[in-house]
């Protein structure tokens, strides 16, 4: 009788790492917009009158623009990450 020997086979887990990077980058700026828009929120402590309606408006606009350009910056980001990831990926 013949034996015949085979080797054993390795399965190798397919890394994904490009995907726990780009999770990482979208938590990141979740995060930046959370914090921004919560740090905001209390800056007018100590105004009255129209000076509390001024800082309030003020606020409110600073914070919009604030959030915009961090949306703007992510969408960018995204874009960059997608197009790489498709340049450099395995086939």
């Amino acid at each position: 009788m013949s034996q015949t020997a085979t080797a054993p086979t390795t399965t190798r887990k397919k890394r994904h790492v490009f995907r726990w990077v780009f999770l990482a980058i979208q938590a990141i700026f979740l995060i930046w917009i959370i914090s921004g828009t919560s740090s905001a929120a209390d800056n007018c402590d100590g105004q009255v009158g129209q000076a509390l309606d001024a800082c309030q408006a003020g606020t409110a606009i600073g914070a919009g623009i604030g959030v915009m350009v961090v949306i703007f910056l992510w969408v960018a980001v995204d874009v960059i990450l997608g197009i790489g990831y498709l340049i450099f990926r395995k086939r």
